[in-house]
């Protein structure tokens, strides 16, 4: 069935990783005093169509080069399969990417209305911005994730934009001191593509995908996992010393249990295949986390 195919290539599994950077923007908003639910539910749903679309595109673009062959470990692809073609798999990243801007303007809207226009013109440009890396990832001659980038753009997009961008919606103003816990959701969402380079590692290499993990090694990435969770970890403590939160504002930290049992995985890894479970432990421990903290600005 075709709608099962699609669902399965959207990577729903993704998804709450992708919020995550929402989700702490948030939670910073209503921490300010500044919280809106219609601009909550549209970031999500703007974040999870932007998701989406790269996933999509990621399909299509690793399905077209090649990428995606027997020996890929992980979830089998629509294009690879075959159960979509090209031309389908194009078409659906087309549909995605304009659901994604419709969505971005709505949300736009809501939060800045006619009046500031400036604003409405930069988060405008910013939002396509956001449907041009979901694509060049991996589609076309100069994909970034093909040259060791992806790493750079995910920091960004999953960290700085999505938890500033999110923050700013609300507040129309930025705080210094909330570059901390960005940076530290920037840093774990770079942790979950580094695994998945590592997982891939072998493949990556045959076919030519020059991920940071290609680039470095396996030893030099699994020294680089550590430094990424250990600093988002230290970046999130630092926010809350600077801010004063103890007790149950620091509830949060229930998070990094999972994440400190997950270094200890990664160090006795002898298998590359192994990390593919990883991943999910460390999405989720991301989720975990800004649901928790979100949890003790409410308390």
């Amino acid at each position: 069935m075709k709608l099962l195919t699609y669902v399965k290539a959207a990577r729903l599994r993704t998804l709450p990783l992708s919020v995550s950077g929402v989700v702490m923007g948030s939670a910073l908003a209503f921490r300010a005093g500044y919280f809106r639910w219609e601009v909550f539910l549209l970031a999500l749903l703007t974040t999870i169509l932007f998701q989406i679309l790269s996933n999509f595109a990621n399909d299509y673009g690793d399905g077209v080069k090649g990428t995606d062959n027997a020996n890929r470990i992980g979830p089998e692809r629509a294009l690879q399969s075959g159960k979509v073609t090209r031309k389908q798999m194009k078409l659906a990243v087309m549909i995605t990417a304009l659901l994604s801007v419709l969505s971005s303007i709505v949300l736009i809207y809501v939060s800045f209305g006619k009046e500031n226009l400036m604003y409405v013109l930069i988060f405008f440009f910013l939002g396509l911005f956001c449907v041009a890396a979901a694509i060049k990832y991996t589609v076309g001659t100069s994909a970034y994730g093909y040259r060791g980038l992806g790493d750079v753009f995910v920091f960004i997009f999953f960290g700085l934009v999505s938890v500033l961008g999110s923050y700013f919606l609300y507040v129309h103003q930025l705080n210094w001191k909330i570059f901390l816990p960005a940076v530290a959701i920037g840093l774990l969402s770079v942790a979950v593509l580094n695994l998945n380079n590592m997982r891939d590692y072998e493949n990556d290499k045959a076919v030519g995908k020059n991920t940071l993990v290609v680039k470095m090694g396996v030893d030099l990435a699994k020294y680089y996992q550590y430094y990424l969770v250990v600093l988002a970890m230290l970046c999130m403590l630092a926010f809350s010393i600077l801010n004063f939160q103890v007790r149950w504002q620091l509830i949060y930290i229930l998070a990094f249990f999972p994440l400190i049992v997950h270094l200890l995985s990664v160090k006795r890894n002898k298998n590359l295949k192994d990390l593919d479970k990883e991943l999910k432990i460390v999405a989720f421990s991301t989720f975990f986390l800004t649901i928790l903290f979100f949890i003790a600005q409410i308390l």
